[in-house]
């Protein structure tokens, strides 16, 4: 392959081949591993999306830049591809976000996207590509991570989810999950209030597939951004 789609989150690393087509076989590496070590590819072009620091964007982009003839980085349109954001400073509105509703878009029908990753995010998507907006809070994962900063008997990953837990790691998977399912429900109804109709509930990201159990209605596309990079990059192909 000579091009390859990266997606440079704030807990992870993705990277997957790209042919012009759908999305190849999507690798992942931990940002706690040396970047320097991972197996970077080498091609003819590379298409970034980075929601990282400043520091870990310019560490990767300088390897890219050695591995490749050409690097483009993703960034939030107006419009593109059919959709249509929603934020009046669309450079204020994640490119991760972005790419997740051009991917939406394409499968069709309203959709209302949560990310769970580092943050929770949400986005309401209807059929005609309108983005009604969204909202943002921190994810399971980063929930128990910061209550163990705060207090370190706390322990920061472990226990199961039950309604009413009966020990601690119990309770803070109970908490921080319900949480996170608790907003999603919430927007969900009001996604049907204002549309005047149900969308589909579409999870992606790294911590996706936890909360899959409590939202049987979801759908799980864990690589949903790497896969609105490739429309992105189409269409920044021909622009």
């Amino acid at each position: 392959m000579s091009d390859w789609l990266f997606d440079l989150g704030n807990s992870r690393f993705k990277a997957a081949p790209w042919d012009g087509g759908a999305p190849g076989p999507v690798q992942a590496w931990p940002h706690g591993e040396d970047l320097h070590r991972a197996p970077v590819p080498r091609g003819r072009r590379a298409w970034v999306a980075s929601v990282a620091s400043p520091a870990m964007t310019a560490a990767v982009l300088e390897r890219l830049h050695a591995n490749f003839e050409e690097v483009h980085i993703a960034r939030t349109l107006p419009g593109c591809a059919g959709v249509r954001v929603a934020y009046p400073q669309p450079q204020r509105f994640g490119v991760d976000r972005f790419l997740a509703l051009l991917a939406a878009h394409q499968a069709g029908g309203d959709v209302l996207l949560a990310g769970v990753g580092t943050a929770l995010t949400i986005d309401l998507l209807d059929a005609g590509g309108r983005h009604h907006g969204g909202r943002i809070a921190p994810s399971p994962t980063l929930m128990r991570e910061v209550l163990h900063a705060r207090a370190a008997q706390l322990p920061a990953r472990g226990g199961d989810y039950v309604e009413f837990a009966d020990d601690t790691e119990d309770a803070l998977a109970s908490g921080c999950d319900g949480a996170a399912v608790a907003l999603g429900l919430r927007s969900l109804d009001q996604a049907r209030q204002r549309l005047g109709r149900e969308p589909a509930l579409l999870l992606h990201g790294g911590g996706a597939e936890a909360l899959l159990p409590l939202l049987p209605q979801a759908r799980l596309q864990p690589s949903l951004v790497i896969e609105g990079l490739a429309i992105w990059a189409r269409e920044a192909a021909v622009r």
